[in-house]
């Protein structure tokens, strides 16, 4: 037993393992790496389906909503008619005071205006050359006309039983989209499919959330109940009570009430 050579002797180290809930470190950047790699993906989803909107989109719509109006022009600033308010639907460089126009002879060019510090276009010089329906109309100075961008609102007004698809504002029952940057947000492929996981995720968090919804609001109304800030009326004491009861003092003639004055 003493001649035998010993028996070969492995050390065992033990595995990063996840134990009750808790991920090793190869865990972690598996977890990195897959978020890397969806964010990844959805970036690349959305700049395909950019492409296919500017495909869909005139070339120069995004560029008209992105430009700054009503600024003061940097080749002709000493002139009184320097204000940009202009643009070249084929030129697109940017926007254009009246005195610019005359190097964009034969151009489609189109005037933009101002109402309540927003910038809208006739609906009469717009419609020619883009798809406006669904965006809400309105009457300003007897012409009418519709907004560049969207204009968020902050509160819905009460009664409003028509919004904005993607900024929310208060419409007329018979539009869809309050300007034109969000019809092209909201027809893009991108928001659709947006729009479609929000109400996969809501259907299926339905039935918890009006669980926890009707949970949350009856401990809502129990602490209002409990913390009112409305002070309680207090027993009626005997202090109170003689306070209730007592009765003025004994009324008394005025000192001179019972003199005639005989002329």
């Amino acid at each position: 037993m003493d001649d035998q050579e010993p028996a070969n002797i492995r050390e065992i180290k033990p595995k990063s393992r996840r134990i009750m809930g808790g991920g090793g470190p190869d865990d972690t950047d598996q977890q990195k790496e897959e978020e890397e790699e969806e964010e990844e993906e959805e970036e690349e989803e959305k700049e395909e389906e950019e492409l296919a909107d500017h495909i869909k989109w005139p070339p120069w719509l995004r560029p008209l909503l992105k430009t700054s109006f009503f600024i003061q022009c940097k080749l002709h600033a000493d002139s009184h008619k320097s204000e940009c308010n202009m643009y070249c639907l084929d030129c697109i460089n940017g926007a254009l005071c009246s005195l610019c126009l005359a190097s964009h002879r034969d151009h489609r060019v189109i005037q933009i205006r101002r109402s309540s510090y927003h910038d809208v276009i006739r609906v009469s010089e717009i419609q020619k050359y883009v798809d406006i329906s669904g965006v809400q109309t309105y009457i300003i100075n007897s012409a009418r006309i519709v907004f560049l961008n969207e204009r968020p609102q902050p509160r819905p007004g009460k009664g409003v039983t028509n919004t904005c698809q993607v900024c929310h504002r208060s419409l007329l029952d018979s539009f869809t989209f309050c300007s034109l940057g969000c019809k092209i947000s909201g027809t893009s492929n991108y928001f659709r499919k947006k729009k479609i996981m929000r109400g996969i995720m809501d259907g299926s968090d339905g039935e918890e959330s009006t669980s926890s919804v009707s949970n949350n609001n009856r401990n809502f109304k129990n602490k209002i109940q409990r913390a009112s800030f409305t002070p309680s009326t207090p027993p009626p004491t005997a202090v109170n009570y003689r306070m209730a009861k007592r009765r003025k003092g004994i009324p008394r003639r005025a000192p001179m009430g019972g003199l005639i004055i005989e002329f």
